[in-house]
């Protein structure tokens, strides 16, 4: 019965039985949106994100196979070298210990190993270390940036070229970037480390975004390619019923998306600790339930704020109000009055929206 009356819901929303006004609240959404991103830049601002050493350079110490993973053992041993050193240490596969300092003479870093051993009742030897230098963790961060600015161009004038309108680019891409602070602010609220598996999670939501947003921009111009020849509905409405006719497809998408990517988080962050697992996991997450948000509750609302700027579009929007207030003062039957004055029955897909179907104008006597 559940699955029935979703598969309804679906074909109301589809056909314009069923509507929700998404795009006229838009300034709903933009204010959330705004909210949450400059709580994410307050979040970055003052905690900062927590960067791995493959970012910021160190001395990596692995104690393998222990019996307790209790952590503030390894923060004494470390301070036992290291009096101001803060460590990171996490659990790994439920029986490993990671350490993470700062960078190390070979005579500390033999300390240390002599010291973790001690710690934790295992041989020297089960105690695996390795080094990053600063060049490196500067160059990975380098590529990162730049791999992301290069994927965010390629994208804008993909769109601006496909969808031949500069604006649908230019709120795609906005949503894409709203999608990555948001995400990179709840990343950087929990305070898991930023790994290379993060920033291929964060590139990886770029793209799983960027195809959500064009399913639904791909409607939008489906459904406005003739929206200037008649004056039996806005743009406005036009792009709302888009949103509404990818809502479904756009929540089943998310959730087969999302369930896998859950279980892997949950793997990787209470069964094996910390790693590439829950690292890429998180960042798949976050990213996949922003991204489908922000391509209905955002991309689409930008697009048409910006195009209702357009003479063209204003003009035409002004003419299908008026033309709906004249025929609401003449007083037509009132199963039309109300079907012009909420804009759904020229939206149901496959009835002719041609001119001829123009309202009724106040006859005089």
């Amino acid at each position: 019965m559940a699955g029935m009356h979703f598969a309804q819901w679906g074909n109301d929303l589809y056909t314009g039985r069923r509507s929700y006004p998404i795009v006229q609240r838009r300034k709903r959404w933009f204010t959330i949106v705004g909210l949450l991103s400059l709580a994410s830049i307050a979040v970055i601002g003052f905690k900062g994100l927590t960067l791995g050493i493959d970012f910021r350079g160190g001395t990596e110490f692995t104690v393998n196979d222990v019996a307790s993973t209790e952590q503030q053992l390894a923060v004494d041993a470390v301070h036992t070298v290291l009096p101001d050193e803060e460590p990171r240490v996490a659990i790994v596969g439920g029986s490993s210990v990671r350490v993470q300092t700062e960078q190390v003479t070979e005579e500390q870093e033999a300390e240390l190993v002599t010291d973790l051993a001690a710690a934790y009742g295992v041989d020297e030897s089960a105690v695996t270390t390795s080094f990053v230098g600063p060049t490196w963790g500067a160059g990975v961060s380098m590529r990162a940036l730049w791999g992301t600015v290069v994927f965010i161009v390629a994208a804008a004038l993909f769109m601006a070229v496909y969808f031949r309108a500069w604006r649908m680019s230019v709120a795609a891409i906005v949503a894409m970037l709203a999608d990555l602070l948001i995400s990179a602010g709840v990343y950087a609220a929990i305070g898991w480390e930023v790994t290379p598996s993060t920033i291929i999670g964060f590139l990886t939501i770029l793209g799983f975004s960027l195809y959500d947003k064009m399913v639904v921009f791909d409607k939008v111009r489906e459904n406005t390619a003739d929206v200037l020849t008649q004056t039996r509905s806005t743009y406005a409405e036009r792009a709302n019923l888009a949103v509404n006719q990818t809502l479904v497809r756009s929540i089943n998408t998310s959730v087969v998306a999302l369930l896998p990517v859950a279980s892997i988080l949950f793997v990787g962050a209470f069964l094996l600790g910390a790693g590439t697992l829950r690292d890429l996991s998180l960042s798949l997450f976050v990213g996949i339930a922003v991204g489908a948000a922000s391509s209905l509750f955002l991309a689409t609302p930008l697009d048409v704020a910006l195009r209702t700027r357009e003479p063209r579009i204003a003009e035409h929007t002004r003419s299908v109000l008026e033309a709906r207030a004249g025929l609401v003062a003449d007083g037509g039957h009132d199963a039309e009055v109300a079907a012009y004055t909420t804009g759904s029955a020229q939206l149901i897909p496959g009835q002719h929206q041609g001119n001829q179907a123009q309202p009724r104008r106040k006859r005089g006597h």
